[in-house]
């Protein structure tokens, strides 16, 4: 039985891009559209039995119908080809009341065929073209929902978060037992473990996650746990798989040395536990770039230092998206030509620049105010902390000398 599972497409993040004339979309929008693409496309194009989408369809929980368009129209494609596919509600599919509908409950109002919403914990039953599966789900839980229990009143923001943490360990635990271990059980979950490391998600998180223990949710009844809401893409155990597919798409800087995509796995028929090999596909995701550059006191041109710089990253520049990170002397941050930083990296998808100041007055503004130093040895430390030429410190200095000398005679007379 074979089963693609991915998560966290955000589609509606926006940063880093412009509207595109034909569509009207933001093309970083098209950018996670495509990402989304070449899953579909390869689900299409390969014998695929299960499709597993762990949470976060959107950006917002309120997407716009320009954005519910274009992913329905990719879940159309899955519908026909006759592909159970299974969509965790997650953290961002959530509506702020839980009297409103999540952002996918429309395709099971629809009851599109083979597809199938997780909106509470229960074990679905699936036909696949290789048999039946179980999918436990796990989707988010609604916070302002758990809020109306009564063991909710009264408990501050870490007491609540504690409760919640309680209540999904328990779903889990029920769900566990429940499995019927002669045919294959598959978990997918919308959910934040102890021992993931973090990626984008922790820009977009209101407030603190429940995390539930690695143990609570690698039942060994499982012969795969597919995983979202964490963006970076980690296995958290081996027997039985635990396995983060991370977002789809890079988001922002976080994500510059992550490779995204999903991962195609393989169970194996036997008795539990069944084995199950799973590797990870990449997709063609937008690349990020830092360039650093620091400019020392000593550089005479820190333009032509910048420029170098990036053009010795040529190769790296076109259609990625670029922060150019400078370090500067205070006393060189007007004398930096950014009409020419950026026409060095105009082959880049979207260009940004930030200017570190090193305010290098510290040490050496208190070796020039001490005071066990004569009026010229101040003088000259002062002279070296502002980057006067040599040859000027020298002219500087010496008409300093002949101010003291005149003055001491002026006091002598």
């Amino acid at each position: 039985m074979r089963v693609v599972h991915f998560a966290d497409t955000h589609i509606g993040v926006e940063t880093y891009g412009r509207i595109d004339p034909v569509s009207g979309l933001s093309t970083r929008v098209i950018d996670e559209l495509k990402a989304l693409d070449e899953v579909v496309n390869f689900v299409l194009s390969n014998r695929i039995d299960l499709v597993l989408f762990c949470g976060d369809v959107y950006k917002n929980r309120e997407p716009s119908q320009t954005h519910q368009r274009e992913f329905a129209a990719r879940i159309r494609l899955l519908s026909e080809a006759k592909v159970p596919t299974v969509i965790v509600v997650g953290n961002h599919d959530l509506p702020g009341s839980q009297y409103k509908a999540n952002s996918v409950d429309i395709f099971e109002t629809l009851n599109i065929d083979n597809i199938y919403i997780a909106r509470v914990p229960e074990i679905k039953l699936i036909e696949t073209a290789s048999g039946p599966i179980q999918v436990a789900v796990l989707p988010w839980l609604r916070r302002n929902a758990l809020l109306l229990h009564d063991q909710m009143k009264n408990l501050d923001i870490d007491e609540i978060v504690g409760k919640t943490r309680e209540i999904i360990t328990s779903e889990l635990v029920s769900m566990a037992g429940r499995i019927d271990t002669s045919f294959p059980a598959v978990l997918a979950a919308h959910v934040a473990v102890s021992n993931a490391k973090l990626g984008t998600e922790r820009n977009m998180m209101i407030g603190n996650d429940p995390e539930v223990m690695l143990s609570s949710i690698a039942s060994p009844v499982y012969d795969y746990i597919a995983l979202g809401h964490v963006h970076r893409q980690q296995v958290l155990s081996n027997e039985p798989p635990v396995v983060y597919a991370g977002s789809l798409e890079r988001l922002d800087f976080s994500d510059e040395e992550e490779e995204k995509g999903f991962y195609v796995v393989d169970i194996f028929p036997g008795s539990p536990p069944r084995r199950a090999e799973y590797r990870f596909h990449s997709v063609n995701a937008r690349r990020f770039l830092t360039i650093e550059v620091r400019i020392d006191n000593e550089d005479t041109d820190p333009t032509h230092i910048i420029v170098k710089t990036i053009e010795q990253r040529k190769d790296d520049l076109h259609d990625a998206i670029v922060r150019i990170r400078l370090n500067v002397p205070s006393s060189f941050s007007g004398k930096i030509r950014d009409n020419e930083i950026f026409k060095a990296a105009r082959e880049a998808y979207n260009v940004s620049m930030a200017k570190e100041i090193r305010n290098e007055m510290g040490n050496q503004k208190q070796n020039w105010l001490r005071k066990d130093l004569t009026p010229l040895e101040a003088l000259k430390n002062y002279l070296v902390w502002k980057n006067i030429p040599p040859d000027r410190q020298n002219k500087l200095i010496d008409y300093a000398r002949k101010l003291i000398e005149n003055k001491l005679a002026s006091e002598r007379e």
